[in-house]
């Protein structure tokens, strides 16, 4: 009728409904563990030992562990920048616990880009690091995945889902992610080296446990109510392991470093890849609420 306006859909509010909050279920339990976990400060981490360490490098062992830390460093800025097409997907679904949980997701990636930042100011290299950047490292973080994040913005199917939290989640953060804290370690930890650096990538890698958990378990879901996206997940994981031995092969050929082994790391990327299609492999015999994961 001329002049009556129309009325949407009355929104229904789930926290003083019958339903109530899920306690029980799997983000829920992710979101306490946020808060009980993850509550640490970037700024908070002295790096006055990293700054004379580093002034004691050899040139080849700085380069090595430079790139490392520029990648991680545009890594994390790509990952805060192009997680909310997820998060608003999700909501738009009503899934609260899980909007919660990815509410600790978002702050925790901002915290991982000051930390990075904040080593690179106190080790003294603030000049462009873009170079670091190497060719497949730019596909995957300069296309690959904000194209995967923001075709949520206009599509938020199951399918658009699964490959999102395929290449975020499972890629981005199980294989890439995990690898680089592995190299970071070699590097580092056997050298007595840099313990400001290291303690952060402590925090880091506990925070990352959690979002890949949910990664995984959104995956889970998808799949255990859609059975074909395994399909889809296996082939997308395919594709992006081209992306694993691209990066791995650039790193050993930049680095000058006589204590890199490429192959060491390789065989580390590949256990990632292998791993985590073995656990999601799980979601089509189990039922998500059954589907236990080691955080």
């Amino acid at each position: 009728m001329k002049g009556e306006v129309a009325m949407s859909k009355e929104r229904v509010i789930i926290t003083t409904s019958a339903k109530g909050l899920d306690e029980e279920s799997f983000p829920y339990k992710l979101y306490q563990k946020a808060k009980k976990f993850g509550i640490w400060n970037p700024s908070d981490i002295d790096f006055t030992q990293d700054a004379k360490d580093w002034a004691e490098l050899s040139d080849a062992k700085k380069a090595g562990i430079l790139r490392l830390i520029a990648q991680f460093q545009a890594g994390e800025e790509a990952v805060t920048l192009d997680l909310l097409p997820l998060i608003m997907a999700i909501a738009k679904e009503g899934r609260l616990e899980e909007e919660m949980f990815l509410t600790t997701f978002l702050y925790e990636e901002a915290k991982h880009t000051e930390f990075f930042r904040l080593v690179l100011d106190a080790i003294g290299e603030k000049d462009d690091l873009s170079h670091l950047h190497t060719g497949a490292y730019k596909e995957v973080f300069y296309e690959v995945l904000p194209e995967a994040m923001e075709r949520l913005s206009e599509d938020q199917s199951p399918r658009a889902q699964a490959e999102a939290a395929t290449v975020y989640n499972m890629f981005v953060e199980g294989v890439l992610a995990e690898t680089g804290y592995f190299s970071f370690y070699n590097a580092l930890e056997e050298a007595g080296i840099m313990p400001g650096l290291l303690k952060g990538i402590g925090y880091l890698k506990k925070d990352e446990s959690r979002h890949i958990a949910y990664g995984t378990y959104l995956l889970q879901r998808l799949i255990k109510e859609q059975p074909e996206l395994f399909d889809v997940v296996t082939q997308k994981m395919e594709e992006l392991a081209v992306y694993a031995y691209k990066i791995n092969q650039e790193g050993a050929e930049a680095s000058e470093d006589p204590d890199n082994n490429p192959e060491l790391t390789l065989h580390f990327m590949m256990q990632q890849l292998s791993v985590r299609m073995q656990i999601l492999a799980r979601a089509k015999d189990q039922e998500v609420d059954e589907i236990l994961i080691d955080i």
